[in-house]
């Protein structure tokens, strides 16, 4: 049930990146990714991406690029990867894009489970059965 919304996103972001390389307001770029980079740096972006983006050689600055790099940094490296090698490796950017999408919502659903939420006036609850409790008295001792 969750394909069809992917799908569907996927679509959008393949008509909009048209629709801009046909108005010519996006000069994608003609690098090519393996002169540069290697596999470990793949490696490295899809598992530890914050880290890898400020470690790495990758252009950085900007307040777009600082907005991207704490909210959402798989999306990115995806739009980083459109536009330095959007031509000349599809796939990569194919697959990034993938994982950006993927990754993301994952990551966020991933931490709805395990949080305990307190509403005010009432008594805690759980939102997952394997959620994590902890105490603020854990935290300080």
């Amino acid at each position: 049930m969750r394909v069809v919304p992917l799908a569907i996103m996927i679509v959008l972001f393949t008509l909009l990146a048209a629709a801009i390389l046909g108005d010519g307001m996006v000069v994608f770029g003609h690098e090519n990714y393996w002169r540069h980079h290697g596999v470990f740096l793949l490696l490295f972006l899809a598992l530890f991406p914050r880290v890898t983006l400020f470690f790495s050689s990758i252009p950085f600055g900007g307040l777009w690029w600082w907005l991207g790099f704490f909210l959402v940094p798989r999306y990115l490296i995806a739009v980083l990867a459109t536009i330095h090698y959007g031509l000349v490796n599809p796939l990569l950017v194919t697959i990034a894009w993938v994982m950006a999408l993927a990754g993301e919502s994952t990551e966020k659903y991933a931490i709805q489970r395990r949080v305990i939420y307190y509403p005010r006036g009432g008594q805690r609850q759980k939102r997952h059965e394997d959620a994590i409790e902890v105490d603020s008295r854990d935290i300080h001792d």
